[in-house]
C-alpha cells in the first residue's frame, strides 16, 4: 500500500515563480542595492596598500582584544597574502560583511520585536528552526530565481542562513535582562524608548555579540557554497582544486577562510573568564 503523493515542492515551485513575477522590480531593486554597497567594500579593501590592512587589523585588535591577537590576526593576514590568496580573501570578506550587516539590519530589529511580544516570539520560533536546519545548500536554488547569478544571491543566501542566532539571541539577552531593573528604569521615568535604548539594549550586548559571531561564522562556513553560483573569493579557489585534485590549492583555500574565521571569532568573542 503506498503513501498519497501531497505535491509540496510542487506548491513551493509555484510560490517562487508568483514572487518571481509579481515582485520583479523589488528584487531588482534590492539586487542594485547589495551590489552597490559589496562594490564599495571590495574596491575599498582592494584599493588599500596591505600593509596598512595589517596595520589597521593589528591595532584593532589591540584595541578591542590584547597583543596576541593583534599578533596572530597580522601574522594570519601575512600568511594569506603569502599564499596568493589576498584579492580572494578580500572578495570573501566583503561578502560575508555584506551578508552579516544586512543579518544584523533585519536580526536586531526582529530580536527586539520577539522580546517584547510573546506572540511574535511563538511565530517566528518555528521559522528560525526551519531556517537553521534547512541545508545550507537549498537556500541557493530561490536565491538563483530571485537574483540570478553572481555574488548578489550568494549574499541574500547567506542573509538567511546566517540571520537566525542574530535574532535568537538578541531576543535571548532582552528577556535575561532581570525584572527589578526593567522596573527601577521605569520609576525613573523611562519612556519605552529610553528603556530600550539605555538599559535594555547595553545590558543584552554580550548576547547580541554572541549571536553577531555566530552569524559570522555562518557567513563564511556558506562561501565554498557561495562559488558554485559564481561568488568568487576563496570558496572558488577550494572548487578549483576539487576539480583539478589538486589538493595543495584546495588545502591552502581552506586554510585561508580558516584563518578569517579564527581573526573575526577572536575580535567578536565575548573574553572567557579565564583568558589573560
Amino acid at each position: 500500500m503506498s503513501f498519497p503523493t501531497i505535491p509540496v515542492g510542487v506548491g513551493i515551485e509555484v510560490i517562487v515563480e508568483w514572487l518571481t513575477t509579481n515582485f520583479a522590480p523589488l528584487f531588482r531593486g534590492i539586487s542594485i542595492s547589495v551590489k552597490f554597497f559589496l562594490l564599495q567594500i571590495t574596491h575599498g579593501l582592494m584599493a588599500t596598500p596591505w600593509p596598512i590592512i595589517l596595520i589597521v587589523m593589528g591595532a584593532l585588535a589591540l584595541w578591542i582584544k590584547n597583543w596576541k591577537i593583534s599578533i596572530f590576526a597580522m601574522g594570519a593576514l601575512f600568511l594569506l597574502g603569502s599564499m596568493q590568496l589576498w584579492e580572494a580573501a578580500i572578495s570573501t570578506l566583503a561578502l560575508a560583511t555584506t551578508a552579516v550587516t544586512i543579518s544584523l539590519v533585519i536580526g536586531v530589529p526582529l530580536g527586539i520585536i520577539a522580546a517584547r511580544s510573546d506572540l511574535f516570539h511563538s511565530l517566528i520560533r518555528p521559522i528560525l528552526d526551519f531556517m537553521q536546519t534547512m541545508p545550507a545548500f537549498v537556500y541557493l536554488v530561490p536565491a538563483i530565481m530571485f537574483f540570478g547569478i553572481g555574488r548578489v544571491p550568494a549574499v541574500m543566501a547567506t542573509v538567511i542562513f546566517a540571520s537566525p542566532p542574530t535574532i535568537r539571541l538578541t531576543n535571548l539577552g532582552i528577556r535575561q535582562v532581570s525584572k527589578e531593573v526593567r522596573e527601577a528604569g521605569e520609576a525613573c521615568g523611562s519612556t519605552k524608548w529610553q528603556l530600550l535604548i539605555k538599559i535594555l539594549l547595553p545590558l543584552s550586548l554580550p548576547s547580541i555579540m554572541a549571536g553577531i559571531n555566530q552569524s559570522i561564522m555562518l557567513s563564511l562556513s556558506m562561501s565554498v557554497l557561495a562559488a558554485m553560483i559564481a561568488a568568487g573569493g576563496l570558496g572558488e579557489q577550494v572548487l578549483m582544486g576539487l576539480s583539478q585534485i589538486n589538493i595543495g590549492r584546495a588545502f591552502e583555500a581552506g586554510l585561508g577562510i580558516v584563518l578569517m574565521a579564527m581573526i573575526l571569532d577572536r575580535l567578536t568573542r565575548k573574553k572567557e573568564p579565564y583568558s589573560q
